[in-house]
């Protein structure tokens, strides 16, 4: 869990008022990561499940976080009703295994923008989420995308998260610090 450690003070940068950006070496090629990015199986892993995301189509994201922790733990009362939830997003442009941009719940809350930059047998992710409009603001979806990716980065390293809502207590704190 060290490299979990690491990856909460990895970097996060509000680029604009409602926009964040976040960056992630992953020890994958470009074009694994892509499949953990539009395949729901493979999504449901580390984020969301639901339906693949393919060009200029609508697909489901299902909230449904017991997948992401490696031992059962429950969910915190603040999150829990959502568990459960499906949003139904727009792919607005897919450029395998390069970039991807879909809405977010639903468009409510802006797009998020996917890219991939192969480095040898490793990719560099960079995750831009714009038009953010929530009161919880960029902070909140901050701390979720900083621990999303952590799963993300430590199931690609051949590693699982021993429990995510942890993570994400941690993700909150740093983020909160970060984004200031």
């Amino acid at each position: 869990m060290a490299e979990a450690s690491a990856a909460i003070r990895a970097p996060i940068e509000r680029v604009a008022p409602d926009t964040i950006r976040l960056e992630r070496m992953l020890d994958a090629p470009a074009d694994k990561v892509w499949r953990y990015l539009t395949e729901a199986e493979l999504r449901s892993q580390w984020f969301m499940g639901g339906t693949d995301a393919r060009p200029d189509s609508e697909f489901e994201l299902l909230v449904d976080h017991d997948n992401l922790s490696s031992e059962t733990v429950p969910y915190p009362e603040s999150y829990a009703t959502f568990k459960g939830a499906v949003w139904t997003e727009k792919v607005i442009r897919f450029e395998p295994p390069r970039l991807l941009e879909t809405t977010f719940q639903g468009g409510k809350n802006g797009n998020v923008t996917y890219e991939l930059f192969p480095e040898g047998d490793r990719t560099r992710l960079v995750l831009t989420h714009s038009g953010i409009q929530s009161g919880t603001g960029t902070q909140d979806f901050g701390s979720g995308w900083n621990s999303h990716l952590t799963v993300l980065q430590e199931k690609l390293a051949g590693r699982s998260v021993r429990d995510f809502w942890a993570l994400h207590a941690k993700s909150k704190e740093a983020v909160a610090k970060a984004l200031g």
